[in-house]
């Protein structure tokens, strides 16, 4: 049942996204993105701040809004949540080492797929 509920927040969080991504700003900077990952990760410390998960309604309500709708609109919101609580945690280096490598091993993936698909394309 839980699959259902992550199921049904994530569709909800991919339209949010796409909803954003038709606004028509027009700039260089990805300011659209920059939104919705400002948006996800304000909803995502609410919900979390809010609801917590104290019982099993507490829980299904997370798994729908925090995993569903958060994750379905930006995966960048749990990212920064969990960075939050490395550093809560006072596990500096940890979460400074989760930023960078997250960061920069993301831009590489995306960089070096790339590489890889024109490559295959040939």
């Amino acid at each position: 049942m839980d699959f259902i509920y992550v199921a049904l927040g994530g569709a909800i969080g991919a339209l949010g996204r796409f909803a954003i991504s038709q606004l028509s700003i027009k700039t260089q900077f990805p300011v659209l993105t920059l939104i919705t990952n400002l948006i996800g990760a304000l909803l995502i410390g609410f919900v979390v701040g809010f609801i917590g998960e104290k019982d099993d309604t507490s829980k299904k309500i997370s798994l729908f809004l925090k995993t569903g709708v958060c994750g379905g609109f930006t995966t960048f919101s749990t990212f920064s949540l969990e960075t939050v609580n490395l550093l809560e945690k006072k596990e500096y280096f940890l979460g400074g080492c989760y930023i960078v490598f997250s960061v920069l091993g993301c831009v590489v993936g995306v960089y070096a797929g790339n590489k890889i698909a024109m490559y295959s394309r040939r």
